[in-house]
């Protein structure tokens, strides 16, 4: 109990004081006007109210990984607490803020536009792939888990029902990728942002009331899943950095702040914007890692629930029939929340790469049919079994990562260039580079099974992507260092945008 409410208060101050500093670091402009007021195109630069924008934000950013990957992440223990609080505040929200801040500064750019513009045409060119790929991994993820939710909730034993939600969740998805920000997300939103305030609220509630907040362990930085000496899979490091992303750090959210950086009136509204709904997403993942261990004790202990069942049942074991829903649509509200404004930040990207204007509707529908054709092909394959889409998971988690390492390292040239402290983002871009690298080298949708085959002993295999990945971060730190040469020397080039 006492390691689930520290957890909240150091999330709500690391607002109150870490935001303040990353905000005085960044140097806002409130002068300066944003491009939702000096672009504004009733389309996608649509000046709105900023608590509006931080609905929105959340929404966009908090699919199911807060959700799902902290119920997965439950099963390592109370680690699961100090990496989702330490991420979140050091690594994730200044993630967010600094990419956010940084598409203000240029026009509601691209997360692959930014990057080409700090870090050089080749990086500009990977990204542009990269991020579009990502995008269509997390449109997929977003259309069958909500409706995986729901299945279990309302007809489990039907099939047809399962289709038929699929098939309305894309036809939504192709409405909010080509209508005006404000028609669709910009209405329903505040609604979906109640029901996920009211579930997260009653849950953490009912925790209490029922006496089974005690079940949570408290703090520790250690493993306790059974199969840790024998699974390589469940290392602690780098596995729950990858299992636990969305509520700690996530790549995905590169992608959704340009969205919004094309929408808030002024610099000062960033931080309430792009920094508080990081935050407020952490919260979220404490909420749901708490519940797992609370109501299904599930911490060491493999369970065979799966992370819709968990959701549905712990919702009406708590509130009953009708808070259940409510809590269930809230969960729901996440991912579908998130899926629209990916195939809409793909639409962006594309659009951006290709300097091809989206205020005609003909345009907007130009690239839209494409980027739906692939995203259904992909919702095809997912669905013909659970392996398939457990692989698309595993490389949206992965590639989710490696695309919010790229960010902090991008934010970080930024920083460098233009003489601020850098070390703000950079340390967590050199931790992150870690996490993933190693992660790359010896999970099994990587090349884990192809070096553990060549070597016979995974737990080589795990030590060499450990070295592998240390190496490359001291390496990247290396050529970030004529950056910091250059602000010493008095060559400083400001880069503001």
């Amino acid at each position: 109990m006492i390691s689930f409410i520290i957890g909240i208060i150091a999330l709500i101050v690391g607002y109150m004081v870490y935001g303040k500093l990353t905000e005085k670091i960044f140097g806002i402009k409130p002068n300066k006007p944003t491009p939702a007021i000096r672009l504004s195109d009733g389309v996608d630069f649509v000046a709105l109210d900023w608590k509006k924008s931080l609905l929105i934000q959340l929404l966009n950013i908090a699919g199911t990984g807060p959700i799902f990957g902290a119920i997965a992440g439950a099963l390592f223990g109370p680690a699961a607490f100090v990496w989702i609080v330490l991420g979140c505040i050091f690594a994730g929200a200044v993630h967010d803020y600094m990419v956010g801040m940084l598409s203000v500064r240029n026009d509601g750019a691209s997360i692959s536009e930014i990057v080409g513009k700090y870090l050089g045409k080749t990086p500009l060119y990977i990204m542009r792939v990269f991020s579009v790929v990502l995008l269509l991994f997390v449109g997929v993820v977003f259309v069958t888990t909500p409706a995986q939710v729901l299945q279990t909730m309302f007809a489990p034993n039907s099939t047809s029902f399962y289709y038929v939600v699929i098939a309305v969740i894309i036809f939504y998805y192709i409405l909010a990728t080509i209508l005006p920000i404000d028609k669709i997300i910009g209405t329903i939103y505040p609604f979906f942002g109640a029901c996920l305030l009211v579930m997260a609220a009653g849950l953490t509630v009912m925790m209490f009331v029922t006496g089974e907040i005690g079940n949570v362990p408290e703090f520790a930085f250690v493993n306790l899943r059974p199969d840790k000496d024998t699974n390589i899979m469940a290392r602690l490091f780098p596995f729950l950095f990858i299992t636990i992303a969305c509520g700690a750090i996530s790549g995905f959210h590169a992608t959704q702040s340009p969205l919004i950086a094309r929408c808030i009136k002024n610099e000062t509204e960033g931080r309430r914007v792009f920094y508080l709904a990081m935050i407020l997403e952490g919260i979220i993942a404490m909420i749901w890692a708490a519940v797992t261990m609370a109501h299904f004790n599930a911490v060491g202990v493999e369970t065979a629930v799966a992370a819709p069942v968990i959701v549905s049942k712990s919702s009406t074991d708590y509130m009953g029939w009708i808070g259940g829903i409510l809590a269930v649509f809230g969960v729901v509200a996440c991912p579908i929340t998130s899926g629209d404004t990916a195939f809409r930040s793909a639409r962006l990207t594309i659009a951006d790469a290709i300097k091809f204007e989206q205020k005609s509707l003909k345009n907007r529908f130009v690239i839209a049919i494409p980027l739906f054709a692939v995203g259904v092909l992909l919702v095809l394959y997912s669905l013909q079994s659970v392996q398939n889409f457990n692989i698309i998971w595993r490389y949206f988690a992965w590639s989710n990562q490696t695309l919010a390492t790229i960010g902090l390292w991008t934010a970080s040239a930024y920083l460098a260039k233009t003489g601020k402290h850098y070390w703000i983002t950079l340390l967590p871009a050199t931790f992150m580079t870690v996490v993933v690298t190693a992660y790359f080298f010896t999970a099994n949708e990587c090349l884990g099974p192809l070096i553990t085959g060549a070597t016979g002993n995974a737990g080589l295999t795990y030590t060499l992507g450990l070295v592998v990945g240390l190496v490359l971060a001291i390496a990247l730190f290396g050529l970030f260092i004529p950056l910091i040469g250059i602000k010493q020397k008095g060559l400083l080039v400001k880069s503001e945008g």
